[in-house]
């Protein structure tokens, strides 16, 4: 019960968010400008097909998705001092709070990713037809993911903390992200150009299952593309994961471990916390 009134709590405030807002508008605006585009630098015009689209997405979604969540979960989940005294001295574990918290804020971002994708899949669905629509569902599955997997980061950097830590966890935030989405992948090119040429190939695929955003790149451009997403590299990853559904596994596993072990973290931390 307490769980579910923290969720519900937290979703109201989310959608009366204008942040909230201006994003379902702004991620809205990118995808169908995506869906409506694709064809242009190839000089033709009209909608693209799921698959196409997907793939476009993809990059899309691996940008904005992580960005949003880190920020906005910080923003959400930094109580201020007299409030988190408040919330905190209920006869309701904190970790219960925490989770109804992130449960809210996650269902918040997914309805406004949600309006993006439902808008951009109902125009495609009516000018190019349902193919490829099964890709296009795995690059919004693979956004879900991430807002999960990020959430649950923003909530170990901000866990036990309140507002006037708020800049700091923001910052932090905002190096989190860089390091995910722009750094690991240009350190691992670097690392692998040191090396020979089969040890450099195991660790940039080893390196596309150990970051969450790298491991949903590779299953959702794997589920738009199939084998042919990588070229070689591709049958050469499938061979090192044991095929598709190795793959498939592999790269969940991966996922699943920065889900669980941030959130353990974060109830570790709010546990100990002198609010």
């Amino acid at each position: 019960m307490a769980f579910t009134l923290c969720a519900q709590q937290e979703v109201r405030l989310s959608v009366r968010s204008r942040w909230t807002q201006t994003f379902t508008v702004v991620f809205a605006a990118l995808a169908l400008a995506v869906a409506t585009s694709g064809y242009v630098l190839s000089g033709g015009s009209g909608t693209q097909d799921f698959s196409r689209t997907a793939a476009s997405l993809v990059e899309l979604v691996l940008l904005l998705v992580p960005l949003t969540s880190l920020v906005f979960g910080v923003m959400a989940l930094t109580p201020d001092p007299g409030a988190a005294q408040l919330l905190y001295s209920q006869p309701v574990p904190r970790t219960v709070v925490l989770f109804g918290q992130l449960a809210g804020l996650c269902l918040a971002l997914l309805a406004a990713q949600a309006v993006g994708f439902g808008a951009a899949g109902l125009l495609i669905f009516q000018r190019a037809g349902s193919d490829g629509v099964f890709g296009f569902l795995g690059v919004v599955a693979g956004s879900c993911v991430l807002t999960v997997v990020f959430l649950a980061v923003a909530a170990t950097i901000t866990a036990g903390s309140t507002s006037l830590r708020r800049a700091h966890h923001l910052a932090v935030a905002l190096v989190v992200w860089f390091a995910a989405v722009v750094l690991f992948d240009v350190a691992a090119l670097g690392a692998a150009s040191l090396l020979r040429s089969g040890a450099a190939s195991r660790l940039l695929m080893v390196a596309a299952i150990v970051n969450p955003v790298d491991a949903v790149r590779t299953g959702t451009l794997l589920t738009v593309d199939g084998t042919t997403a990588f070229g070689a590299a591709s049958l050469a990853f499938l061979r090192m994961t044991g095929g598709t559904t190795g793959a498939a596994l592999t790269l969940a596993a991966s996922l699943v471990v920065w889900i669980v072990l941030p959130l353990g973290i974060a109830a570790a931390r709010v546990r100990r916390a002198d609010l």
